[in-house]
């Protein structure tokens, strides 16, 4: 079904919800059998299917209410104003967000103008880099995605001196993805990583445990597969991402990594892709297209994956974090959803690796108001505002401590089940490629598409990543 067709259909379900010619049970369900239950969930909650989370806020009361301000915050600089570009005007988050910078200003005496950013990434970090160009004053502070820290280092105000001790206390993966040539461009502010999904009642059904190595994977995708299959044609064993996109890179990254194929690119700027670990691991993923996968999994998105999972028609599903409340509107996986970490390899020191995504906030080096920014960059990041965060809107931490705390377990059994995926996560080779990131990427997936579209073999595609990767350092 075409975008517009999805859109169409996603419409036209809704408008009979609100017309009350069908119940919500109803409306889920449809959208469900129609593959457009997640287009409904975002018209529904206002948000980007790309960030979604769980719109209904984890505890009760107005937007905000938990926020605890940190008190150790300055309050010498009052009177000041900056401007930061973050959430979007459709966010589900937007509520929250302005709720904190009222207590913010209430605490600091520090004026807080918010420039409400795109939906869409690539719009978001257009619009920044033409305030770079113009080397614009109008915003001080940024909210980055996590591969963008190497594209816009050179505008950033280094972060180490003023707020490097804050994140002793983050994920030492993502600290490391926002480091560049030793400065702190950007401080995490929530985030994410791949896992892998999976259905308990299968599980239990099939007498099968939650798989922690590939191999694993594979043999429990094959028996539920083929017993499910006898009433439902449609089941698969494992959806995940695999057409020629950013979320290839993701997934790719993740089957190198938890199989010692190493990084794509290590730290020196090596290209490591052309390995026979990787090439392997490579020609296994190929195996699952047409096996324990659907043939047409090379052209999945996270909503294709999405749509299937919440069917019911797979057993494992490789997504975000999102897609668990999300599972929950569903008749077909509602209270059925369990999450580990992705699998590994067989080999003895092989660890489960989940590609990280997510958050951070930035300083414009441009801005004519640093410290009030910097000021709002601790407030924002800091572990008082990551802990209602998650409490209220199902944001993922980038403080391990604040997963332990009883009050966000209170709120959500999901998110401290997470902690040992971001202390094993990995970022995508964008720090030390900088401005030529995209087109590393871009390289990546293109090759890796092929491999699993059958038109070219793991080696040679290996080779064509090496190639390539270094032409375009070599053209720098």
């Amino acid at each position: 079904m075409k975008r517009t067709d999805r859109r169409q259909a996603s419409i036209g379900l809704l408008r009979d919800y609100m017309a009350g010619r069908i119940d919500r049970r109803q409306l889920l369900k449809s959208a469900a059998a129609a593959g457009v239950l997640l287009p409904v969930l975002s018209i529904m909650r206002g948000a980007s299917p790309a960030f979604a989370q769980d719109a209904s806020p984890a505890a009760g009361g107005e937007a905000g209410s938990t926020i605890v301000v940190p008190a150790d915050l300055r309050t010498d600089l009052a009177g000041a104003t900056i401007a930061w570009m973050g959430t979007s005007s459709q966010d589900a988050d937007l509520p929250f967000n302005e709720a904190a910078i009222a207590k913010f200003t209430e605490a600091t005496g520090i004026n807080v103008n918010l420039i409400n950013g795109e939906s869409e990434t690539n719009l978001r970090l257009q619009a920044m880099r033409q305030q770079f160009a113009a080397q614009s004053s109008d915003i001080d502070v940024y909210q980055i995605d996590i591969i963008w820290p190497g594209v816009v280092a050179e505008h950033a105000v280094p972060l180490q001196d003023q707020l490097g001790a804050a994140t002793d206390a983050m994920f030492p993966g993502i600290v490391e993805a926002n480091t560049v040539d030793g400065d702190l461009i950007g401080i995490p502010w929530y985030t994410d990583a791949g896992l892998l999904f999976y259905r308990t009642d299968l599980l239990e059904k099939y007498g099968v445990e939650a798989p922690t190595t590939w191999s694993e994977l594979e043999a429990a995708a094959q028996t539920i597969m083929e017993g499910e299959q006898a009433e439902n044609p449609d089941f698969t064993g494992y959806v995940w991402q695999g057409k020629a996109y950013e979320g290839l890179t993701c997934n790719g990254l993740e089957w190198l990594v938890s199989q010692g194929g190493g990084t794509i690119i290590d730290v020196d700027r090596n290209v490591t892709v052309n390995n026979e670990t990787a090439i392997a691991a490579m020609d296994r993923a190929a195996t699952w297209v047409n096996g324990i996968s659907p043939e047409g999994v090379t052209t999945y998105t996270e909503p294709e994956t999405f749509n299937v999972w919440t069917a019911g028609n797979a057993a494992f599903a490789r997504n975000w974090p999102y897609m668990y409340s999300a599972s929950q509107e569903s008749e077909a996986t509602a209270g059925k959803v369990g999450v580990s970490p992705l699998p590994k390899g067989d080999g003895a020191e092989d660890t489960s690796a989940a590609t990280l995504g997510g958050w951070q906030m930035f300083v414009s080096k441009y801005s004519e108001n640093q410290e009030a920014a910097i000021e709002f960059v601790r407030f924002m990041t800091s572990p008082e505002y990551q802990t209602s965060y998650a409490i209220e809107r199902a944001h993922l931490p980038t403080i391990p401590a604040v997963y332990d705390d009883p009050a966000v377990a209170a709120a959500s059994e999901f998110i401290p089940q997470l902690k040992p995926v971001f202390e094993a996560a990995v970022g995508r080779p964008s720090a030390q490629t900088g401005d030529l990131y995209p087109e590393i990427s871009t390289v990546f997936y293109q090759q890796l598409n092929q491999v699993l579209s059958g038109s070219k073999s793991a080696a040679d595609a290996a080779a064509s990543m090496e190639s390539d990767m270094n032409a375009i350092f070599e053209d720098e």
